[in-house]
């Protein structure tokens, strides 16, 4: 703080004039430093004295409170916030308040987004797509119901604001509420896009056993009804839908559709083509377009190589997964995932040494492993029954926060009690405690399986009172 004070201070002193208005709006847009930009802001003239407080235009304002809320300095956005709602004549400006709702979205604080929008006197249908986006990408959905019925209140909510409820309606898995929102657009005269069309079929795709004839169903009614062309996230989606039932010349003629329409074919597209083929498989196939790909210039990335390490590791061919993890493709390394298949299928091979070393080796590669590799390692090491090693891999795990899955956890407390490795069994008590972590249906098999008498359960239940409070 020292130094920033003093790098404030020689600015401001390099100045032989007061600041005006003016001048700070041009030192705040050039101040990278956030704490630097407050302080210059809050007494822009400390070698100056006036009676008159200082008048800070509201480009100063908007400045300063971007760069808090891309700082997430949200303490002190807000009192600036109040103080330019309060103390000045200056209206708060609407894209102003966005920009703080997509800042609280971006930290995970969707219930300051909608304060945040409450506190708008008149805010625009813009505005409320905001709101709702921010609390689609907090994963709110409860709001989404509180809000719903203010939709009529604006002009008319429009594509974008169907689309984001749609799309909200996808990621729960809610097709008849997809559906009523779809009919409900229609009805308000609010013509469909791509994004919704896209959306919708990518909901059926989800359920491919069930509702593939429907997505294909929408998709020619949105070219034939609509006059919209579909994307290549469409046909990205079906093929995917199609590779799951194994319609393989399903997935080929969607290939050759999109040629014929002149949509560039990605890697995403050439990732699921691969992907599905091998699941299937149809090897020959799936190297060929493989193959396709490369002549046809398309760059691998990180997802091509976790799709041929899982084939690999499928035909037990480990060494050629080691040689992707190893070499990669084309200069593309795979990404945490591709580590986490090949630990999962060496357990499930009972290769559990080789799959601790790779995890070991991890930092080394530049990987860091996450939730999903330590998981990965504990249920493999439990199922080799390597219990000694699952309880060290649990105890770094809980250490970094990570969360096992209870089921697993309460199947290996249970294992633990019946080997007798009650040493083990506290150690592991132990780190559950201490980081804080409680699983009910733990101490439930510790009951039934340790406890032999009620003096004995007494005690245990005492004690799940005290890891309780």
């Amino acid at each position: 703080m020292n130094f920033v004070y003093q790098f404030w201070n020689q600015t401001t002193m390099s100045c032989s004039k007061p600041i005006s208005s003016f001048r700070l709006t041009s030192l705040l847009r050039s101040q990278k430093d956030p704490s630097l930009a407050l302080q210059l802001f809050l007494n822009p003239n400390p070698n100056h004295p006036s009676v008159h407080p200082f008048r800070h235009s509201l480009c100063s304002y908007d400045l300063i409170i971007t760069k808090l809320a891309r700082a997430k300095m949200f303490p002190q956005m807000e009192d600036l916030l109040n103080q330019l709602h309060t103390q000045t004549r200056f209206p708060t400006p609407e894209p102003l308040l966005r920009y703080v709702i997509a800042a609280y979205a971006r930290a995970g604080l969707p219930s300051r987004a909608l304060r945040t929008f409450l506190s708008m006197p008149a805010p625009s249908l813009r505005s409320f797509n905001s709101l709702l986006h921010s609390l689609l990408a907090c994963r709110d959905f409860a709001s989404f119901t509180r809000l719903l019925p203010h939709l009529p209140r604006f002009c008319g909510p429009d594509a974008c604001s169907y689309n984001i409820l749609i799309h909200a309606c996808s990621l729960t898995d809610d097709r008849d509420r997809a559906w009523k929102l779809f009919n409900e657009m229609l009805r308000r005269g609010v013509r469909p896009n791509q994004i919704t069309f896209g959306t919708l079929i990518n909901l059926l795709c989800k359920s491919p056993q069930l509702h593939l004839p429907q997505a294909f169903k929408v998709k020619e009614e949105m070219d034939r009804v609509f006059k919209i062309k579909p994307n290549v996230f469409v046909y990205t989606s079906l093929i995917k839908a199609v590779g799951e039932v194994g319609d393989f010349d399903s997935a080929v003629r969607l290939k050759d559709e999109m040629v014929r329409n002149n949509l560039k074919l990605d890697v995403v597209v050439y990732n699921t083509l691969v992907s599905g083929f091998l699941k299937g498989g149809k090897k020959d196939i799936g190297f060929r377009v493989l193959e396709e790909m490369k002549t046809g210039g398309v760059k691998p990335n990180s997802v091509t190589c976790n799709v041929l390490i899982g084939e690999f590791c499928r035909e037990g061919k480990f060494e050629e997964a080691y040689r992707i993890l190893n070499d990669g493709l084309e200069g593309v390394k795979p990404d945490v995932f591709g580590y986490n298949v090949v630990i999962g299928w060496l357990c499930e091979e009972g290769k559990w040494r080789e799959a601790d070393d790779l995890f070991r080796d991890m930092p080394r590669r530049q990987c860091v492993p996450d939730v999903v590799t330590y998981r990965t390692l504990f249920d493999g090491l439990c199922q080799c029954t390597q219990f000694e090693e699952a309880g060290l891999v649990l105890e770094e795990m809980i250490f970094k926060g990570y969360v096992p899955r209870s089921s697993r956890l309460n199947e290996f407390v249970g294992m633990v009690c019946k080997e007798g490795d009650f040493e083990l069994l506290g150690k592991v008590l132990s780190s559950l405690v201490g980081g804080g972590f409680y699983c009910k249906d733990v101490w439930k098999t510790l009951v039934l399986l340790v406890c032999q008498s009620e003096k004995l359960l007494g005690a245990f239940e005492h004690f799940d009172e005290l890891v309780l409070a």
